[in-house]
């Protein structure tokens, strides 16, 4: 049986939960949104938005809207997403109505695309592909959604090699400063032009999905032009530049 708890039921509780630990009245909350300018989320606002009152037709009579939920985050010092998935609170949270809660790790890796969704089949997290199609003879929805996530996962391994080249950077630079053999110094120097090149062979992946690359520190550009690890060097933004 489905649960009737929704979302909006879990950043309620979360909102009240957050507040109370902060020793904050729902006066002072309001009062810190109203300075972030979400001036909708007023005494009265949050007197209903904690409460859960329902109109007639049984639907929540103050819903949070996106960007309400990103101030009022901030208004508590608590990470935003976290107000509707509690990690570590929680056994359980709401997906879309008429389907099955799952723990809220699931859930969180499904809201930044590490996961695809499951919403059939067993709650343990074991994957079960949704093979619909998307509209009329469009493609399975299970690909839809990967296509759509991709850019979620190159972000964050764009970041892993990037520090994994400044460590490698920091290592060689090391071995110029002190007294080594010869091959310690071009070991070091290996390692670093191979994670550059890793880090290169990223930035093209990202090129290619047409998104925007991070800045990186101007050396390690110019060691990428100078290795001819890019096909258009200028695709990449000097750190402490301007837009």
């Amino acid at each position: 049986m489905h649960s009737t708890s929704t979302a909006s039921d879990t950043v309620a509780e979360q909102i009240r939960r957050h507040r109370k630990r902060r020793g904050m009245t729902r006066e002072q909350l309001a009062a810190e949104c109203d300075r972030l300018g979400a001036t909708g989320l007023t005494y009265a606002a949050i007197v209903s938005i904690e409460s859960g009152r329902l109109k007639r037709d049984g639907g929540r009579s103050r819903e949070v809207s996106v960007d309400e939920l990103f101030a009022l985050g901030i208004a508590l010092a608590v990470p935003p997403l976290l107000l509707a998935l509690p990690l570590g609170s929680e056994q359980l949270v709401p997906t879309v109505p008429g389907r099955d809660p799952r723990d809220p790790r699931t859930v969180w890796r499904w809201w930044t695309g590490e996961e695809t969704p499951t919403l059939k089949g067993p709650i343990d997290g074991r994957y079960f592909p949704e093979t619909q199609p998307l509209g009329d003879g469009g493609p399975k929805w299970s690909a839809a959604w990967a296509e759509a996530a991709y850019p979620a996962s190159l972000h964050p391994e764009f970041e892993r090699r990037r520090q994994a080249v400044h460590k490698a950077h920091l290592r060689a630079d090391a071995t110029d400063q002190r007294t080594g053999t010869k091959k310690e110094h071009s070991d070091a120097w290996t390692d670093y032009t191979r994670r550059l090149e890793e880090l290169a062979s990223h930035v093209e992946d990202m090129v290619r999905a047409g998104l925007r690359i991070p800045t990186l520190r101007p050396d390690l550009i110019e060691d990428m032009r100078r290795l001819g690890m890019l096909a258009d060097p200028s695709i990449i933004q000097s750190e402490g530049t301007d837009e």
